[in-house]
């Protein structure tokens, strides 16, 4: 953390500020929505609970659905020492042998918090969803929230994909909450139109793999990996639509904004020559419709191999960044969500956009002046778009770390890999099987990202989180 310009601890005056903070942010004259049926989707040992979600059928067919915020500024105000220290390092850090949080863990996880059973202040993102998956209306309010029900994705995901079937029950909250079961085929109803929506106008749909350390004993014995879900599906497409709506609330009433974009691939040319190699064209300038097109082909022709596809498209798109968005003036959109306006929004506990972003929604709200000046906004653009790199270097680094420990008694065996990376600083590979990433230092000569290979373990260093492959003819 460190070595990478983090700060792992907290300061005394950020524990000061902690021990003084002895209830949630007040609620006192927000919009009461407690009798709704709010429930959350998150990992089983999530306890930093930022969203809860609602759905409601309207009588034309179309269904609202309602997203809660937790209300992250009411508790840690702008330039305290908690909040300057959520600046300082802009994200919490995930690094599979503990969490750094962004936030002390008696906010995140306690006091901001949209804790099952809880009451607690909120921003409210309400969309309107038509059949044919259009927006029609959108809204942005503060209320009262109560989470009746802290669900995780594996269980519900599963459930939601057989509920036609019915060979897998219920988790036990669904069935002992009344009404909450159709409550969330509801839900899954109006994600599946957002999905289909979004898929027509061009976004990507992709699945990366994701490789996190098992230890028993001491020891790292496995690598597991985090499939995508029915519920998972259900809770990126409601946060998308909740984050684009942020981003043209603001821009419709003349505020500034930091909007995520995710800019036309850095090297299209190489996609293109993927595509062909499976039969495919794909024009010659960035096109994300027919992308699109193409990776939804290929996710049906070959689902198994599917991720490993998706992972040479992410790296060959480039990294996506936060910019200045000044109304009337676009700064660039999504491409790969095929997104014009988008936002980061829902997340406050654990990414400082999306504090920041609540600020502003906030002063909107009650037409104050807004927290940052343009200048200010454009500077922690770029300040949160750095520390999110250097968190994806940190965490891809322990997790080089565990898959060293897997793999160091295996030295001299030869695996099937994938290409995933290719520059001035090496050429790297992720295994199959186990899905670990490392460095071609030797025969690497004529590999590019995408490319299908057989490569030998020729050496790891835990301690660095190296691991060094040689190619083979």
């Amino acid at each position: 953390m460190r070595e990478h310009g983090f700060d792992p601890d907290f300061d005394e005056q950020v524990d000061a500020q902690v021990e003084s903070a002895k209830a949630p942010a007040p609620t006192d004259g927000l919009r009461d929505l407690t009798d709704l049926l709010w429930s959350s989707i998150d990992n089983a040992e999530s306890r930093d609970l930022d969203q809860l979600e609602v759905a409601e059928e309207l009588p034309n067919g179309a269904i609202r659905i309602r997203i809660a915020v937790a209300d992250v500024d009411g508790l840690v105000a702008k330039d305290s020492p908690a909040d300057l220290r959520a600046q300082a390092n802009s994200t919490s850090v995930y690094t599979g042998v503990t969490v750094f949080p962004m936030l002390p863990e008696q906010f995140s996880t306690n006091l901001t918090s949209l804790n099952q059973d809880q009451a607690r202040a909120a921003i409210i993102i309400e969309n309107v969803i038509e059949e044919t998956g259009d927006i029609s209306r959108y809204d942005v309010f503060r209320g009262v929230v109560r989470n009746k029900a802290k669900l995780a994705y594996d269980a519900t995901g599963a459930w939601l994909e057989n509920t036609a079937g019915g060979t897998i029950q219920p988790p036990p909250l669904v069935a002992e909450t009344r009404g909450l079961a159709a409550q969330l085929r509801l839900q899954w109803d109006a994600a599946q139109r957002l999905k289909k929506e979004r898929l027509e106008n061009g976004a990507l749909e992709l699945e990366t793999i994701e490789a996190t350390p098992v230890a028993k004993g001491g020891r790292v014995v496995d690598l597991t990996l985090t499939h995508k879900t029915a519920a998972r599906d259900l809770i990126e497409d409601f946060m998308i639509a909740s984050n684009v709506a942020i981003a043209k609330w603001l821009e419709e009433r003349g505020r500034s904004g930091i909007r995520r974009i995710v800019r036309e691939p850095e090297r299209w040319g190489r996609i293109v020559e993927l595509a062909s190699q499976y039969g495919e064209h794909l024009p010659d300038e960035p096109d994300s419709l027919s992308l699109a097109q193409f990776l939804g082909k290929r996710r049906a022709a070959d689902p198994l191999r599917f991720p490993d596809l998706s992972l040479s498209v992410v790296k060959l798109m480039g990294p996506g960044a936060y910019a200045l968005d000044l109304p009337g003036k676009d700064p660039g959109g999504h491409f790969g969500l095929a997104a014009h306006d988008y936002s980061h929004a829902t997340a406050p506990n654990r990414r400082y956009a999306d504090l920041i972003t609540q600020r502003l929604v906030k002063a909107t709200l009650a037409d104050a002046p807004a927290p940052y000046s343009d200048d200010e906004l454009a500077a922690l653009a770029q300040h949160c778009t750095e520390r999110e790199d250097a968190a994806r270097k940190v965490e891809r680094t322990m997790r080089k770390v565990g898959a060293a420990l897997l793999l160091a008694d295996h030295i001299g065996e030869k695996y099937d890999a994938i290409v995933t990376g290719r520059s001035s600083s090496g050429t790297y590979v992720r295994l199959l099987r186990p899905p670990a990433e490392g460095r071609v230092v030797r025969g690497e000569h004529g590999m590019d990202v995408g490319d299908r290979v057989q490569v030998k373990l020729i050496g790891t260093d835990a301690e660095k989180g190296w691991i060094d492959f040689a190619g083979t003819k």
